[in-house]
């Protein structure tokens, strides 16, 4: 922490909020002051409150939603009411959510990273040096030409954090900036948030991970049901029993169903897989053998092509070159809408997948496209896997972040697909939400279901799959079961 670190960044007076439409605050009486070159970890159970924290603390509740606003936010010592807008905001306070997606707009990575900087106004030169410096940082040099939309969701993330960090705001809020990151490219941003600290750039972090970012915080903060409970140095805070019982749930998935035997009719098969995103191999010659009733983990570093096959499983990626059966389909020919009913992809990020007005009609909208018969008790019985039943009636959008995913599940599990894909079912969950997640799966192992789980923690793939499947560089270097 630099010698600015007295002078206030970012300041929170005890701030209440409730989203329209809710009688519950999602925020209840946070108070906390940021100083120039601190950096804050706050952490907590899903649905707490952290997200809409960061919203208030960047000034987009104020300006950009509805509800209830209730404290005072400052910003270097100015009211966010006195800033005449999010653009003018933007000039000092860079933030970073967890959904990379929302935040990538642009044909190129170097464009989205340097559009920012052209904004500002920045020389040529000096635009020209920053973005050099930055896309190094965060290792995202190689992608310089690569559209964002044919990413890993890793390197999405990391094209995200470099866009804002070019900036060179005053102010960082970074909502789960390494919720889908690798080790490697983890300790590059936690150097570089270090560097940033200690050139007086305020930084407020919320993570679910208690790893590298918690070790390079001067304080951190534990949030639970809107309100701060605890607050301290890592060192002091890691000792706390709720935030070890958060960091370490050893809940664990019930039995799993015998183990398919070797030999097996394989229910997915792929032979000979190449894909190619604008010429660049992301896939090159796979091959692999999916038996009926596994849970498979597919892990690898951010790029490693876990997704891009994945993808080929449900029909929204075609091979370049080679061959993909599900179910006895033709991945590569057959139309989407009739491999749905044999593969359901959960997608990385729950909001994708979200738009109705209710739970029950979200998960009522699938079966409706495949003709189901008697979607009503299909609804009941997949609400009632994911422990959702009583929030039939529920907005959707009002759900935790944990919640949102169990629901993303049930949508796919309402219309009984024989395999089931999920993309990071985990990121951005704390350790009892993920284990009701894993358990989900569990059980649905159990009633004869192949699950194909992809992942980049290694760790949910040794203690709940039945296989892991490792890959890098587009191709497979291991697979061995647990």
């Amino acid at each position: 922490m630099t010698s600015e670190a007295g002078q206030t960044a970012l300041s929170l007076e005890n701030v209440s909020y409730t989203y329209s439409g809710s009688g519950t605050p999602a925020l209840n009486g946070i108070s906390l002051d940021l100083g120039r070159g601190e950096i804050v970890f706050v952490t907590g159970p899903t649905g707490a409150g952290k997200t809409t924290l960061c919203l208030a603390a960047s000034g987009i509740l104020h300006h950009e939603y509805g509800g209830t606003l209730e404290g005072a936010i400052t910003i270097l010592g100015k009211s966010v009411r006195d800033y005449r807008s999010m653009a003018e905001i933007g000039r000092t306070v860079g933030v970073v959510f967890d959904d990379a997606d929302a935040q990538l707009i642009f044909t190129t990575v170097e464009e989205e990273v340097a559009s920012g900087l052209e904004n500002l106004g920045i020389p040529r030169e000096e635009m020209r040096q920053r973005l050099c410096q930055v896309m190094e940082a965060t290792g995202i040099t190689d992608l310089a030409d690569r559209a964002p939309h044919t990413l890993s969701g890793g390197q999405k993330q990391r094209v995200a954090i470099a866009a804002t960090l070019a900036l060179g705001t005053a102010v960082l809020v970074l909502d789960e900036p390494t919720a889908e990151l690798d080790e490697e490219a983890t300790g590059a941003i936690s150097a570089l948030l270090r560097r940033l600290s200690g050139e007086g750039t305020a930084v407020l972090i919320v993570e679910q991970k208690l790893g590298e970012l918690a070790a390079i915080a001067d304080r951190m903060v534990l949030v639970e049901d809107g309100a701060i409970v605890a607050q301290g140095s890592p060192a002091q805070m890691l000792q706390e029993d709720r935030l070890q019982h958060l960091a370490f749930d050893d809940a664990r998935p019930t039995a799993p169903a015998e183990t398919p035997l070797a030999g097996a009719p394989s229910i997915i098969s792929v032979h000979g897989l190449v894909h190619r995103y604008d010429g660049v191999t992301a896939i090159g010659g796979l091959d692999l053998e999916i038996a009926p009733g596994e849970i498979v983990a597919v892990v690898g570093e951010n790029g490693s092509g876990k997704t891009t096959l994945v993808k080929h499983f449900n029909g929204l990626l075609r091979p370049t070159e080679g061959s993909v059966t599900v179910d006895g389909l033709d991945a590569a020919t057959v139309p989407i809408a009739d491999l749905a009913r044999h593969v359901g992809l959960v997608f990385q990020n729950p909001d994708t997948m979200l738009f109705a007005e209710t739970v029950e009609d979200e998960v009522a909208f699938g079966l409706g496209n495949i003709g189901a018969g008697d979607p009503g008790q299909s609804v009941d019985a997949a609400l009632r896997e994911v422990g959702l039943l009583h929030r039939k009636a529920t907005y959707p959008r009002s759900l935790s972040r944990g919640e949102r995913q169990r629901l993303a599940i049930a949508c796919v599990i309402a219309m009984k697909p024989n395999v089931i894909v999920l993309d990071e079912p985990t990121t951005g969950l704390d350790a009892r939400e993920s284990g009701r997640v894993m358990e989900i799966l569990g059980h649905l192992r159990q009633d004869g279901h192949t699950v194909v789980m992809v992942t980049h923690d290694m760790r949910l793939g040794v203690e709940y799959a039945d296989r892991i499947v490792r890959m890098e560089q587009g191709r497979i270097v291991r697979d061995e079961r647990t």
